[in-house]
């Protein structure tokens, strides 16, 4: 839909003119299509129109065609087709596509676009083939286990869409060459041990010397591993259960 695209303009990883996220420049020509994290048009019925590609993220989508004339895109759930019908309500059945607030779902459901924020529209699970789960409720909030195995607390005003991000076969793609990973718009990338030491920590020694007894570190000079969460993160009193620690959290 024309009206719902628009040319995205490329900054390279830059702001201001400054490099701020490296290995980013070049890539394929894209537009940007505006999705609808909120769905906030309630009690609208809606028909799937079409299941597109999104250079712009691993999930497809689907083009919503409302009874009233307006068109608006989704992330695209699995099993959802051309012709079934979504709505956004608190009363709405649990078929993939549906969007009800979390107080409205029940324990054990697949879920995904969920709110942080009640209104402010879906940030979490909304990667292909990702799908959390609603474990349990409190008195003020709703359990929802993530996929990282996260356990965390949510406000149950806070809506969610039900099923699982759809593309789950994304992750069994082979990119093939290194021409396609640069149309992507994505530079290569230099391990910080091949560098010398005026561009990374890492760099420098004679021949193959690796990271050695240095922590390892990014190219800022910051911790790269253990423990990197900031001890007063507002989300911190929210969380249950911590995600399961990776391999270098585990040894400190």
């Amino acid at each position: 839909m024309r009206k719902l695209k628009t040319i995205l303009k490329r900054k390279s990883g830059r702001a201001s003119g400054k490099l701020t996220v490296r290995h980013k420049g070049g890539g394929h020509k894209r537009f940007l299509r505006k999705l609808d994290f909120k769905r906030d048009k309630e009690n609208v019925t809606a028909e799937i129109g079409a299941v597109e590609y999104d250079p712009n993220r691993n999930a497809n989508i689907a083009l919503l065609l409302y009874s009233d004339g307006e068109r608006r895109y989704i992330l695209s759930p699995e099993g959802l087709s051309v012709g079934d019908k979504v709505v956004s309500s608190s009363t709405a059945s649990l078929s993939p596509g549906n969007s009800l607030p979390l107080s409205a779902v029940p324990v054990g459901t697949s879920i995904h676009n969920i709110e942080i924020t009640p209104g402010k529209g879906g940030q979490l699970v909304k990667g292909a083939g990702a799908e959390a789960v609603v474990h349990g409720r409190e008195t003020y909030y709703v359990l929802v286990k993530l996929p990282s195995g996260e356990i965390r607390r949510f406000d149950p005003k806070a809506r969610a869409t039900i099923g699982q991000v759809g593309n789950v076969d994304y992750r069994l793609e082979k990119v093939g060459k290194a021409g396609r990973t640069r149309r992507r718009g994505i530079r290569p990338t230099v391990r910080g041990v091949a560098q010398h030491p005026g561009a990374h920590p890492h760099g420098g020694g004679e021949g193959r010397s690796g990271v050695g007894l240095k922590h390892p570190k990014t190219y800022r000079g910051k911790s790269a591993v253990g423990r990197t969460r900031k001890r007063a993160k507002y989300s911190s009193e929210l969380i249950i259960s911590r995600r399961k620690a990776g391999k270098h959290q585990r040894l400190i």
